[in-house]
């Protein structure tokens, strides 16, 4: 009986509701972009053996390309014989 004598409560009702349920997810859909942590460049790297055995990883700017030298082999053997 309430519902009939007021005939525009319960329509009014479902509209905030449905109103306040879209903004939430559009809010919630704009935090999903906002909060986004900034993507990291990958490091051009290049994995190398140190002269004491130990495996490092080298940033390719630092490598002096231009002044490379070949290893004789009696260089080599005498390195492996230390080791």
């Amino acid at each position: 009986m309430t519902n009939q004598s007021q005939p525009g409560k319960g329509s009014s009702s479902r509209k905030k509701f449905l109103f306040w349920g879209a903004g939430l997810l559009g809010s919630l859909g704009l935090l999903k972009y906002i909060n986004r942590k900034p993507v990291e460049q990958k490091k051009n790297t290049v994995k190398m053996l140190s002269q004491d055995g130990t495996l490092v990883e080298v940033d390719v700017s630092q490598i002096n390309c231009g002044a490379r030298k070949k290893v004789t082999d009696e260089e080599l053997k005498n390195w492996v014989t230390k080791k």
